[in-house]
């Protein structure tokens, strides 16, 4: 009988059930047919969305979906210069760390010490950042290779300080192609010199940017493109001649660079970017010989921006915020020990000097 009465019971329910059922599956239906007429009307009506560059999320926006996180790549060369100059893994885990915390679009891998030793270490980059020696011991030069088949499918090559030279016959015609230019010897030089940038151009890198001076070894004079064609310089400034008080050599004078210096009074690129015909995005930036200029909410803006941008990532209306970076925060992760001679407070009045007249980056 308790069997019976189960069966039953069920029996009486199932047809209630099967009519809930069906107005559920009713309602769904409708909705679906709604959001579906929303989105193709929003689409037909929305000009913007015909046009829209690959890297915006376009319809997915206004049906909430969220952009793919782009990836970074960071490549750190190993201890070069001595505490505070070069310091490629330092001057690499920071920006990492400044890029993770300020754009929650970009997801970042820092390899330090030299090229990674994982063959899969590029795979699925959106932009590879080269920090590291340059000349022969330029990473990229015993990797073109790898680098190749990142820049062939549309990854970004963002190219800093000693980075940016490689020899012209293992390196530069694709340094040319990919990063739009790079220091060549017997043309390029790299004296230590205050910088005085001019306005900034109207382009994504220049978000939030302002004209700013400071003391780097600044490479100028580099080797570009022909015509300079998709190639867009970011931040110059003209020389003094002092930078060009040193006899000619393979770094430091040339008489073409001393030509369009002295004579011709031609502003330098010292940060540009570059376009590909596939996509791909380039940039180079040849100061950062003192780590410590990191501090410099200009200075690190400009890269940061720049790094997000060769990532296809947004770069914001004002720039990427950049916070506020203390003595100790510039410290982490040096190569070498702080020797006796380091004059910490002069640096340390210089960045708050720095933060001062740039409050919050701006």
């Amino acid at each position: 009988m308790r069997g019976e009465r189960r069966a039953t019971s069920n029996g009486g329910l199932r047809p209630r059930v099967l009519r809930i059922l069906e107005l559920a599956r009713a309602v769904v239906n409708w909705k679906l047919k709604l959001n579906l007429r929303f989105v193709v009307a929003a689409t037909l009506l929305t000009p913007a969305c015909a046009s829209q560059p690959a890297n915006n999320v376009g319809v997915a926006q206004m049906t909430g979906q969220q952009q793919a996180k782009r990836k970074v790549v960071f490549i750190a060369g190993p201890r070069s210069h001595g505490y505070g100059a070069h310091e490629h893994n330092a001057g690499s885990l920071l920006l990492g760390r400044l890029l993770t915390e300020q754009h929650k679009g970009i997801d970042v891998v820092v390899h330090q010490n030299g090229w990674p030793a994982d063959p899969t270490a590029l795979d699925g980059a959106d932009a590879v950042v080269i920090f590291a020696n340059g000349g022969m011991g330029n990473p990229a030069r015993t990797h073109l290779p790898e680098l190749s088949k990142a820049m062939d499918r549309g990854a970004g090559l963002v190219l800093l300080h000693y980075a940016v030279e490689i020899p012209a016959d293992s390196g530069g015609k694709e340094f040319i192609d990919w990063a739009g230019g790079h220091f060549a010897i017997n043309w390029s030089v790299n004296p230590i010199w205050t910088m005085q940038s001019r306005p900034f151009p109207s382009h994504p890198i220049a978000r939030g940017l302002r004209p700013y001076e400071i003391e780097d070894e600044w490479y100028y004079h580099m080797r570009f493109r022909d015509g300079m064609k998709g190639v867009q310089p970011i931040l110059s400034a003209l020389p003094p001649a002092s930078s060009l008080s040193r006899p000619d050599g393979l770094h430091s004078g040339n008489p073409h660079v001393r030509a369009a210096v002295l004579e011709r009074k031609e502003p330098q690129h010292l940060a540009w970017a570059a376009e590909r015909a596939n996509g791909g995005r380039g940039f180079g930036f040849t100061g950062a010989h003192h780590h410590w200029n990191w501090g410099h909410p200009m200075q690190r803006r400009l890269v940061l921006n720049a790094i997000a941008w060769a990532a296809h990532a947004e770069v914001p209306a004002g720039g990427i915020p950049v916070g506020v970076l203390s003595m100790e925060d510039l410290e982490a992760n040096q190569d070498d020990n702080k020797p006796a001679s380091f004059d910490r407070e002069r640096w340390r009045r210089l960045i708050e000097g720095w933060q001062r007249d740039f409050p919050g980056g701006r």
